[in-house]
């Protein structure tokens, strides 16, 4: 699923490239203004390293550059296809309406997973009152996380990305009964996570809560199968900021905020109502 990452940002970069090159030649194959698409399908995702704030009741510290992953699903028939597991692996959804022939109005989520990386030393900034934890950090203002007494941090519920994009279409190859188009758009939205944290060995706070803000590029090869079944490519970057996440299980004012680049690369299989070849 890794590979995917480098596809998908592949397919990114020469897509954009590929559209620069050809704005000005219309879609000659097909007709889609006023049809809808649906699409699901499964992704796999990379974060940058982030600063991390955490403040509340005898406590406001930073830790500063943390490394985390996603956390991929092992292939299951039921995990990945029986009806009350879908959203168990890291997934998207997509309804999407094209305004013209050539361009589409897509509202989308991505259910990512974010995994603090337990195993790694970071640098700290702050402080800590209560002694217990406050001897955790080590000469040179750092602390290990591999004491999970002290924190784990994760958006695993996931990592949810409820956007709204624009995306054009450009033809690249029609024959009779296939079609290869690519897209490319950009899309902003809103986080609404289900983080689980747990600070200082307090009790887990688990819940979905509205914690930022999100903004992406991305671009996608899009194969059709009798102008109505769609396999899709995607690549995906984009900005992920989140001022609110909840720290503790009940409405106490502690909370963490950060921000981090991701890439995502998803695949997966659509349906178009209505598709029809141009006369």
């Amino acid at each position: 699923m890794k590979k995917l990452i480098v596809a998908g940002l592949c397919a990114l970069s020469t897509t954009l490239g590929f559209a620069q090159s050809q704005t000005s030649q219309e879609d000659s194959s097909l007709t889609k203004k006023g049809k809808i698409f649906l699409f699901w399908g499964w992704n796999t995702a990379a974060y940058s390293d982030s600063d991390i704030h955490f403040k509340g009741n005898g406590y406001d510290f930073t830790l500063k550059s943390v490394s985390a992953h996603d956390r991929i699903t092992p292939f299951t028939f039921k995990d990945y296809f029986a009806p009350d597991s879908w959203t168990i692996p890291q997934t998207n959804a997509r309804i999407g309406y094209f305004v013209k022939d050539n361009v589409a109005v897509v509202l989308g989520l991505d259910h990512m997973k974010y995994v603090m990386d337990q195993n790694q030393t970071v640098g700290f900034e702050g402080h800590i009152s209560d002694p217990t934890y406050a001897n955790m950090i080590q000469p040179g203002s750092a602390v290990n996380l591999t004491n999970e007494q002290f924190l784990t941090f994760e958006h695993t519920d996931g990592l949810n990305y409820i956007n709204v994009g624009v995306e054009k279409y450009q033809n690249i190859l029609n024959k009779k009964g296939f079609d290869v188009e690519f897209a490319y758009g950009a899309g902003v939205g809103a986080l609404f996570p289900k983080s689980n944290v747990k600070l200082f060995g307090n009790e887990r706070s688990d819940r979905f809560h509205l914690a930022g803000f999100g903004a992406d590029a991305r671009a996608s090869f899009n194969a059709i199968f009798a102008n109505h079944i769609m396999l899709r490519l995607e690549g995906k970057i984009g900005y992920i900021n989140m001022p609110d996440i909840k720290t503790t299980l009940n409405n106490k004012p502690d909370k963490a905020s950060q921000d981090f680049m991701f890439a995502q690369a998803n695949l997966g299989i659509g349906y178009i109502f209505g598709l029809k070849k141009k006369n």
